[in-house]
């Protein structure tokens, strides 16, 4: 089992550093989570580890082999990315946009299979957008195109499965969904799947490791109960906070300090 792994990775946007001398591995058929404050560099790593920017120095591989030696569809075979906030063409409909997801699997001689038809339908099924199939993406809510992208990563069929903010635009009974999902395709499937979530309850629930960013480098990684502590919280998010253990899942489960309304207060003043 190998994975993917980074190793001496910078990248830089003209002057600005924005990854420095980073070395990371993730774990194959395993859930990990990138967390971090904004700007931190989490997403432009996600993209690194995907090869849609090019590193200024350093080495990236996928299950041994070297990313940059790999060809485009070799690539895109084993490995699938939902960027934050992608577009569809104008009138483009979710049943066009899902089906993208299997031309990597095609060439002059493959044509359209029943395989690919399967892959698109248990897709769209898996996301609840079979009923939107013919619809078209521009028409539908943030969160209904947030799911028909998503469905487009699954039909690729990849072991290997990258998403930025896939909660992004979705309500919180969505949002557990789409986590859901995600976490059976790891269970049952072994999928490697690995995100960029803002919501750092959620990631110490469904993450088997955890990879906090800060400041260009890796602050953090590890298991949620290890890292997940509130000198990380205060260093990476700063943010006083209070670790205790979540009372369903035994996950670390992060408290805030700020202000708000006092339950025992307000009991006392009826």
């Amino acid at each position: 089992m190998r994975g993917i792994e980074a190793n001496a990775l910078s990248l830089a946007y003209g002057e600005a550093l924005i990854i420095d001398n980073l070395d990371i591995k993730i774990p194959k058929g395993e859930i990990t989570v990138f967390i971090g404050g904004n700007g931190c560099g989490k997403s432009t790593l996600l993209r690194l580890l995907a090869r849609l920017l090019k590193p200024k120095s350093g080495s990236i591989l996928l299950d041994g082999l070297m990313l940059n030696k790999m060809g485009t569809k070799d690539v895109a075979k084993q490995l699938a990315i939902l960027p934050q906030g992608p577009d569809a063409p104008k009138g483009l409909s979710v049943l066009q946009l899902v089906k993208q997801g299997r031309y990597p699997h095609q060439n002059w001689l493959k044509q359209w299979s029943r395989e690919d038809e399967e892959k698109v339908n248990k897709a769209l099924e898996a996301t609840q957008m079979t009923e939107y199939a013919e619809r078209e993406v521009d028409s539908l809510s943030g969160g209904q195109r947030q799911r028909a992208w998503i469905a487009m990563v699954l039909a690729q069929d990849t072991d290997t499965i990258l998403l930025d903010e896939p909660t992004t635009y979705l309500d919180m009974t969505h949002q557990i969904e789409i986590l859901d999902l995600l976490f059976e395709l790891n269970e049952k499937e072994k999928r490697t799947i690995v995100m960029v979530l803002h919501d750092l309850n959620l990631a110490c629930r469904y993450a088997h490791n955890i990879v906090a960013v800060q400041d260009k480098k890796i602050f953090a990684q590890g298991k949620p109960e290890e890292v997940i502590t509130c000198n990380l919280v205060k260093k990476v998010f700063k943010m006083e906070c209070q670790i205790t253990k979540d009372p369903l899942f035994g996950t670390p489960l992060c408290i805030p300090f700020g202000k708000g309304r006092c339950i025992a207060e307000v009991g006392a003043s009826n």
